[in-house]
């Protein structure tokens, strides 16, 4: 995202709303991170709606005022049975909504953990965790009433938290917005702009895009941009003839010709000088022309360029990124906590394909389903309170370590790791949060005023993605009040 100082001009992102779009009916929810007799059930959604008083608890769904947890979609809810567990009682705990607010307090047998501190009570928040200690872990996060339809078609089949047939896992808001924009990328012939920090799958979302794009049939030509020797980048992209500019130098196609009718993807794109970046004007408007180097016949290429960066977007020409025209922002994990406990399964598993130790000290299989990983609660939650700055690699990395530090058949986190975790959030109680939050919403409430209570370029001002933004309006209850103009 552009600083507030940048002259650059961002193409707009595909779900980009219209300053004055009203924000999503977003209520409290539970989501099922951590389960111990089913953890088929991971990423499953409860809403709490104010004003009324849930249970939380074993038995049959019919009974009480229970939370009824399921899966949660563009378009759907899906509503499954009752929860179980060795120690959670029938009413294992209740949670109060009014005042704007979420209450919980404890009745069942089973001990209460928030934010790993143990509580009979607590007032809850986006971002807490609630530990129903060996029984359950739940992760509050802020959802919408009804996930809505996509906008730009159906993204195809998805196992429901599994990856789907181009990689793609997750069944958070921000998960299934990037499938959204990942269709109508593809259903688009303008150039794209994937901006992301490091290891949110731009990649993925490039190989995606092509692979359901008219061009599938072509090639899909990938290259990272800070690969390229200073001195021959013309080389590598437009190719040369044999002999030029050096004796002895083989003739190359260059990457604009290999990918002729298909996609090309230039990973690091705001590492190339920007003297390069001018060289790629040309070929990306419509005739597609460019010259080999030590040519001076025009050639001609039809292809679809996606370039994807990590750095800001002033890093790239403004020329260059006016013909990136369609624009993809990557959530990065802070966005999409709730995938966490998904991609933990994934990417054990993946592990356990190549490893016969790993699969039978900790993948076990499950009657009438996929395989499911054996892992100690204390490692999601420590998992789910990490800041990322690598993101997917950064979690993979971790994963890694933690199976190679485990004696025991339960992934557990490693005693190196222990020292490195976060302070702990502390705990409400069950008093009001009057006064909590003050600063963090003053800083919102000023950049959302200076932007005009525009959420995407008041996200960019404060440095925080836009998902990130709207969950602290939805935290500080803030909305835009209807003007007197």
């Amino acid at each position: 995202m552009p600083h507030a100082h940048d002259n650059t001009t961002v193409p707009p992102a595909i779900d980009d709303p219209a300053p004055e779009s009203a924000p999503p009916d977003l209520v409290l929810a539970l989501v099922i991170v951590w389960s111990a007799l089913q953890p088929f059930r991971i990423g499953e959604v409860a809403l709490l709606g104010e004003g009324d008083d849930w249970i939380l608890g074993r038995g049959n769904l019919d009974e009480e005022r229970r939370l009824r947890f399921g899966r949660q979609r563009p378009g759907s809810f899906r509503p499954l049975g009752p929860l179980i567990g060795d120690d959670l009682s029938r009413r294992q705990l209740v949670f109060e909504c009014r005042n704007a607010g979420v209450d919980v307090r404890r009745e069942g047998q089973a001990k209460l953990y928030v934010n790993a501190q143990l509580v009979e009570g607590a007032r809850l928040a986006p971002g807490d965790i609630l530990d129903i200690r060996g029984q359950l872990v739940l992760l509050c996060v802020m959802r919408p009433r009804e996930m809505p339809e996509p906008a730009h078609g159906n993204y195809g089949s998805v196992p429901f938290g599994r990856p789907d047939a181009h990689g793609m896992l997750g069944e958070s808001p921000a998960a299934w917005a990037l499938r959204d924009q990942i269709v109508a990328a593809s259903r688009s012939t303008p150039h794209v702009f994937i901006h992301g920090a490091s290891g949110t799958g731009k990649e993925l979302v490039a190989r995606a895009i092509h692979a359901l794009s008219p061009n599938a049939r072509g090639p899909l030509v990938s290259r990272s941009a800070a690969t390229f020797p200073p001195l021959l980048i013309d080389a590598e992209l437009f190719g040369n003839p044999r002999g030029f500019p050096n004796p002895g130098m083989p003739e190359r196609s260059g990457l604009v010709g290999e990918a002729h009718g298909g996609t090309l993807f230039l990973d690091e794109i705001g590492e190339l000088p920007p003297e390069m970046q001018a060289h790629l004007l040309r070929v990306l408007d419509d005739g597609g022309e460019y010259q080999r180097l030590g040519e001076a016949q025009t050639r001609r290429s039809t292809f679809r360029l996606i370039g994807a960066t990590n750095r800001s977007a002033s890093a790239i020409k403004h020329d260059l990124l006016a013909r990136l025209k369609l624009h993809i922002e990557m959530p990065g994990l802070d966005d999409r906590l709730e995938d966490i406990p998904q991609l933990v399964r994934h990417f054990v598993s993946g592990a356990a394909t190549s490893s016969p130790e790993i699969a039978a000290r900790f993948v076990r299989a499950e009657a009438g389903g996929p395989d499911e990983v054996s892992v100690d609660p204390t490692l999601i939650i420590a998992l789910l309170r990490r800041s990322y700055t690598t993101n997917m690699r950064e979690l993979e990395g971790l994963l890694w370590r933690a199976m190679h530090g485990t004696k025991s058949t339960t992934l557990v986190l490693p005693k190196e790791l222990r020292a490195s975790q976060p302070p702990l959030a502390s705990t409400r109680g069950s008093r009001p949060r009057e006064g909590d939050g003050t600063d963090e919403a003053t800083r919102i409430i000023k950049c959302l005023d200076d932007s005009r209570w525009n959420v995407t370029k008041a996200a960019a001002v404060s440095g925080l993605s836009r998902d990130q933004m709207r969950r602290l309006m939805a935290k500080h209850g803030l909305k835009r009040e209807p003007s007197d103009d």
